[in-house]
């Protein structure tokens, strides 16, 4: 199976942040199962610290404000944001929303043109600084 007949500059913000959603939650899990948390009800509630468009447009803001990301990220995360999507879940802002989109499209990105070592630092400060403002974000 070859999939070169697809470039992944061409696929669409929403395409990019679909992928970049899996990839984020496979690590989260794994970072709550090896760091010792187990409880099948409380992962659930654990992970939605790391994966909810709150935390990820905590994350992007943090790493725009320390110029964590390449200018190239950075246009992936505008097209992110900028991207007409489906709807809005319930009790979350269009904003935060859109920002968390474009944070999902960069890691996407990243994953399907196989920087992983780029993906892992990006996720990795990403579970750091959720972990820094524990209890701060509900």
């Amino acid at each position: 199976m070859s999939h070169h007949h697809v470039d992944v500059k061409q696929l669409n913000a929403l395409a990019l942040a679909y992928m970049g959603d899996a990839v984020l939650e496979v690590r989260v899990r794994e970072h709550l199962l090896l760091s010792g948390r187990t409880k099948p009800n409380t992962l659930h509630h654990e992970a939605t610290k790391y994966v909810s468009a709150k935390a990820q447009s905590m994350i992007v803001h943090r790493m725009m404000e320390e110029q964590f990301l390449t200018e190239e990220e950075l246009a992936i995360f505008r097209r992110g944001r900028n991207a007409k999507s489906g709807t809005i879940p319930k009790n979350t802002d269009v904003q935060t929303y859109r920002n968390s989109s474009g944070f999902e499209a960069v890691l996407g990105s990243l994953y399907l043109t196989k920087q992983f070592e780029r993906v892992d630092k990006i996720i990795d400060y990403a579970i750091e600084i959720v972990e820094e403002t524990k209890g701060v974000i509900k």
